[in-house]
């Protein structure tokens, strides 16, 4: 057996003080400046750079998620040990610039950026609040910030590629590729997806597929598959694919239509396959999204099965790394939700068997989510016997009553009380809860740390406790960047005042997207924004990267170069 070395970072070097590290801008050019966080290449064992990078991200799991997923597992399948179970290697804190707990924008911004942000920002720098718990430069408020894929691509012609089990525009895969300050802004986030030109994007989010990115599509190779997964099962073509299933994000897991959607992990197999065939490598990003969508529920065989669902396709990731031996993998969340726990107040102590804690959530067939849809169209005759058949439970009277009078079911026993009562997933999730030892003790995000699994071929992996900005880092030298994160940023996302400064363009944002138009001689060069396709002289034109224009600040970010690109 091979021992594995790992990197055993200097934290009495580093002071032990948890500051961050600041961006600022001399003669012209943003540097990075470390204060006082350790980091691998400065007191620890270089890391050795490898061909391939796997990121996988299990949206919102707290450590009580995987835990809970461990026993599940082996109460029913008496397999002992999760897949990511041996490359355990630590935790990681994943606060906000001004927050201990953040969301799902803010947190993986600072994996693939190394700049800790604020909610809902998109691999965005923060503006300053003066609640800050880092140093903040607040020259760089707005400022998109190049991401690790889009380092990857730009500066070592490596494929990229995205799955996840949510719309593909979603906080994290957007966080990879796209930058905006406001999470939910998906008509300025979803066309940074595409024009980001990645070989592999795997998800849900039909709704946010525009004719303008079909368009795009069709010029830069890309094969678009919706809702077909025959055609994605055969797909073996070597140019990009997009693959989308649903109108948003795919059922739950244990919900799935199996002839209709396909598991994370078989997307995870399939993307592995498309990406292993650039021979310059490839970065890809699994995010196993609706780990979190249960966790806000509160829906413990919801969080237990989409974990399982995440963990198999760490076992497809990890086994391709190993046989390919160019491969690096780094799992961990990207927050904590929920505060989810085995045993509860009133319920679970030292001598509950395994049995009594996780008999009754094995009966659950459907998430809460799944019998609600199911039930909301069950004669009332029925109610139940097929409130049994997907959860073992024999309801009580008082529980049959409360599910007859849920506001959205089809056939109300009484329509005068219809208005007041709860819907019906919420009414099915109070009686699967009270019948479980589980514990919640928010419906929101937390901040504790999170777990920290890693594999690396050469065994330079992270260990012990680290933070999100050290795992930018860890990413950035496993990839072997010779150019940082912040000198990409000031080439790709200058200011357009500095970038035009002296020469003659309009700036209008009264259309669907704003637009900068540059005039200087008989040339003009239009850009919109949030595409990496200009017009000179009418003639399309490639930027190679994503244009931004932030409002808060009325800029537009475009390359620093771009004049003397097109000689202009």
């Amino acid at each position: 057996m091979k021992i594995m070395q790992v990197i055993r970072p200097n934290r009495q070097a580093a002071g032990l003080n948890m500051q961050i590290f600041g961006w600022s801008i001399r003669f012209g050019v943003l540097l990075f400046v470390p204060l006082f966080f350790c980091f691998f290449s400065l007191c620890g064992k270089p890391v050795q750079p490898v061909k391939n990078l796997i990121v996988m991200i299990p949206d919102g799991t707290s450590i009580g998620v995987v835990s809970a997923a461990r026993w599940y597992q082996l109460y029913n399948r008496h397999i002992e040990h999760l897949n990511l179970d041996p490359w355990l290697c630590g935790t990681v804190s994943t606060f906000c610039a001004a927050a201990p707990i953040g969301d799902s924008a803010p947190t993986t911004s600072c994996y693939m950026t190394g700049v800790p942000s604020q909610a809902g920002f998109v691999s965005t720098y923060p503006p300053v609040t003066g609640k800050e718990i880092i140093p903040l430069d607040s020259s760089m408020a707005y400022q998109p910030l190049a991401t690790v894929l889009e380092a990857a691509r730009i500066l070592q012609n490596k494929a990229t590629g995205l799955v996840v089990t949510c719309e593909f525009c979603h906080a994290t895969p957007a966080d990879c590729a796209s930058h905006y300050y406001q999470r939910g802004n998906y008509k300025y986030i979803a066309p940074q997806m595409a024009y980001n030109d990645l070989d592999v994007m795997f998800g849900g989010g039909n709704n946010f597929i525009t004719q303008d990115m079909k368009d795009y599509f069709k010029v830069n190779g890309t094969t678009l598959i919706q809702n077909d997964i025959r055609q994605f099962n055969g797909y073996s073509g070597s140019g990009k694919v997009w693959a989308l299933f649903e109108k948003k994000e795919h059922p739950y897991d244990i919900d799935r239509d199996s002839s209709a959607i396909p598991s994370l992990e078989a997307m995870t197999r399939k993307a592995l396959m498309q990406l292993s065939k650039n021979p310059n490598g490839f970065f890809l990003m699994v995010e196993g999204s609706t780990v979190d969508h249960a966790a806000h529920a509160n829906d413990p065989v919801g969080c237990i099965t989409e974990f399982l669902a995440f963990d198999k396709a760490v076992g497809a990731a990890i086994a391709f790394a190993i046989e390919n031996g160019e491969t690096a993998v780094v799992i961990l969340p990207d927050h904590g939700n929920s505060g989810f726990t085995i045993g509860r107040s009133g319920c679970g102590k030292s001598s509950s068997t395994l049995e009594d804690l996780f008999g009754t959530v094995s009966q659950y067939k459907r998430t809460y989510k799944g019998i609600a849809e199911i039930l909301k169209t069950t004669p009332a005759d029925q109610i139940t016997s097929v409130f049994k058949q997907y959860t073992g439970i024999d309801l009580s009277e008082q529980e049959r009553k409360s599910l007859l009078l849920s506001k959205d079911y089809t056939q109300p026993s009484d329509y005068t009380l219809a208005s007041e009562a709860k819907d019906m997933k919420a009414h099915v999730m109070t009686i699967l809860n009270a019948k479980t030892c589980f514990g919640f003790t928010s419906g929101s995000h937390t901040g504790e740390e999170v777990f920290l699994a890693a594999y690396h071929p050469a065994g330079d992996v992270p260990l012990g406790f680290t933070t999100n900005v050290e795992i930018n880092r860890y990413l950035c030298q496993a990839l072997g960047f010779t150019t940082t994160l912040p000198e990409l940023t000031a080439k790709i996302f200058a200011k357009h005042t500095d970038v035009l400064n002296g020469y003659s363009y309009s700036l209008d944002t009264k259309g669907e997207f704003p637009v900068l138009t540059v005039k200087k001689g008989k040339n003009t060069l239009v850009l919109r924004a949030f595409s990496s396709i200009a017009y000179l002289n009418k003639k399309p034109v490639s930027l190679g990267s994503v244009t931004v224009y932030v409002d808060r600040t009325d800029t537009f970010y475009l390359p620093s170069d771009i004049l003397r690109r097109f000689q202009m």
